[in-house]
């Protein structure tokens, strides 16, 4: 089962997931549904930590279902790294469509990067990497890996594609924004596709899927 209620992370993970021609349902599909407790599963410091949180969390209510989940983000170096780890509920509008978060999101993204690139001057950079870390549970089997790939913060959108920070992320690798990208092209690249294609190989070499 994929543990996420975001759109944009179903279609490129089942994308990721065909190429190993496996089929996984989705929290919809497993009839389980949204609680407000969920909201405070991305509550620690580290990917790593919100990802084995919420593969624990929809393990238990799927019934024992192997789980994977994953903690997404973007880290920006003019913001000491920030918004991290909080990068979903940046902006503070979590009552808002998941649509209307993201404008919410890039909104604050690019006010930020003005002031920095005013403050900082020369000393300023564009310099960003997304971050991934994708989470397996099955039994008291727990397998997590970690994807990133590097870019940079763009002054102005590109793109109509992907969700989240992808129309300001442009990334060397894609060749332009993640929002200009082709779904195939993001889900071979992304650092979601990193971290989920060492996982599921990892899983596969030790017999699990």
């Amino acid at each position: 089962m994929l543990a996420t209620r975001s759109g944009g992370k179903l279609r490129e993970l089942r994308e990721i997931f065909a190429d190993f021609k496996l089929d996984v349902i989705d929290l919809r599909a497993a009839n389980i549904d949204r609680r407000s407790e969920e909201d405070d599963l991305e509550r620690y410091l580290t990917f790593e930590e919100n990802a084995l949180a919420k593969v624990r969390y929809f393990y238990e209510r799927a019934g024992g279902i192997p789980t994977f989940a994953d903690d997404s983000g973007i880290c920006v170096d003019a913001l000491g790294g920030e918004p991290g780890v909080y990068s979903k509920r940046w902006s503070g509008r979590e009552d808002l469509p998941e649509s209307a978060i993201d404008v919410a999101n890039n909104d604050k993204l690019t006010r930020l990067m003005q002031e920095a690139r005013a403050k900082q001057g020369h000393r300023f950079t564009d310099a960003a990497r997304y971050v991934a870390v994708a989470a397996y549970k099955d039994g008291s089997i727990e397998v997590v890996r970690r994807g990133e790939i590097v870019g940079r913060v763009l002054e102005q959108p590109r793109g109509s594609g992907g969700f989240g920070y992808d129309p300001f992320f442009e990334a060397p690798e894609l060749g332009g924004t993640f929002a200009e990208s082709q779904l195939r092209n993001t889900a071979r690249v992304s650092h979601r596709a990193r971290a989920f294609r060492e996982l599921l190989s990892a899983l596969r070499v030790e017999g699990r899927i």
